[in-house]
């Protein structure tokens, strides 16, 4: 396996930015996922690091190797797609060993490849079937396969889950998870589903507008997100998003909503606060350190029920702030209903503030 550096990397269409200089390193044998919305430059990334088009800037090494001007079949990198690309009138077998036959090996090299790689995904017993009879998780392995047995030294992976339904999609991030735990394999792999990078990356990259926006483990991602598109994206639900004003009473410092109420600053907090380069703030708090009160207490600002939605073991409840939304968890045996006027209180140590013009997380001056 080897070491993916991206340097500086550039793609252009005309006057649009599809990657804006983005670099990154994802080390040897690591997982790194890269996320973000539609359109955000995550393929085109990895379809550069394929050499499937052309870069507009930049350099991209894979191990000890300048890529830039290599074709994919010289980069030593295997493509995993979301569309499976099996030939449908060849058996498993024989897709496993296609590949290794345009390689020219021995037919006695090809077989121990080829059941050295269908013991590793435990598809042995599919090897003389053919794609069409098949269900859609083992078309997957089959494709993982293919890209297995060619050996390289980085596997490369566009959303190769999204055309399973979510019990199979379930299960194959558990395969791919031991996948790569078994063979210390690099991976970078593509996906609009943030709960896929965080439950099996080593580190995400997460991308919007063609820029890099963060890049680092999926629980420092969570837990600080660098600013307001990471924390609205990465989580599910997103972290809740209240807009305010920073204000002043001497020493104390507060946080006041357009309608009036206060929300006063532990220290810490406020030194955070006061480092925004305007008055203007964001709140940030996630469903789990939100708590709902059904009569004003200290501390507690006042909200309306918008809806309230059962899941089984959590009940998320959508408050209204103002013309803001704070999504609460709550215990199932708590009822409450659309309407009703509710106070909330948020967790001094867990929230995250924002700064309302450049929407960067502030920290203490």
């Amino acid at each position: 396996m080897a070491e993916v550096v991206l340097n500086q990397v550039v793609k252009t269409y005309g006057n649009v930015y599809a990657v804006n200089h983005v670099s990154l390193t994802v080390a040897d044998g690591e997982f790194v996922a890269l996320v973000g919305p539609s359109g955000c430059g995550k393929t085109t990334t990895l379809n550069l690091i394929a050499g499937l088009i052309e870069m507009s800037g930049g350099d991209i090494h894979i191990g000890d190797r300048l890529v830039n001007d290599l074709d994919p079949k010289d980069r030593d990198i295997a493509m995993v797609f979301q569309n499976y690309a099996l030939y449908p009138n060849k058996t498993v077998f024989k897709n496993l060993a296609f590949p290794l036959q345009m390689r020219k090996l021995s037919k006695s090299d090809i077989e121990a490849k080829v059941l050295s790689a269908a013991k590793v995904l435990d598809i042995t017993h599919l090897l003389e079937r053919k794609p069409r009879e098949l269900s859609g998780g083992q078309q997957q392995r089959v494709a993982l396969g293919r890209a297995l047995v060619r050996d390289p030294r980085v596997f490369l992976m566009d959303e190769p889950l999204s055309n399973l339904d979510a019990k199979l999609r379930v299960q194959m991030r558990t395969e791919l998870k031991r996948f790569h735990q078994d063979l210390q394999a690099t991976v970078v792999y593509v996906t609009h589903d943030q709960l896929e990078a965080v439950t099996m990356a080593d580190k995400m990259a997460v991308m919007n507008g063609g820029f890099l926006q963060q890049y680092d483990s999926p629980k420092n991602v969570f837990d600080n997100p660098v600013n307001m598109f990471v924390a609205s994206f990465v989580g599910s639900p997103a972290m809740s998003l209240v807009p305010l004003e920073v204000v002043t009473h001497g020493t104390d410092v507060a946080l006041r909503s357009p309608e009036g109420w206060q929300l006063p600053l532990s220290a810490a907090n406020a030194r955070k606060a006061l480092t925004s380069t305007t008055a203007k703030v964001v709140l940030g708090a996630r469903h789990s350190t939100v708590k709902l009160h059904t009569t004003q207490t200290p501390g507690t600002v006042p909200g309306v029920i918008y809806t309230v939605e059962p899941t089984g073991d959590i009940t998320f409840v959508q408050v209204f702030l103002g013309a803001s939304v704070v999504i609460v968890s709550l215990d199932p045996s708590v009822i409450v209903e659309p309407d009703q006027k509710v106070w909330i209180e948020f967790d001094q140590d867990k929230i995250h503030l924002f700064d309302g013009a450049t929407e960067m997380a502030l920290a203490a001056a």
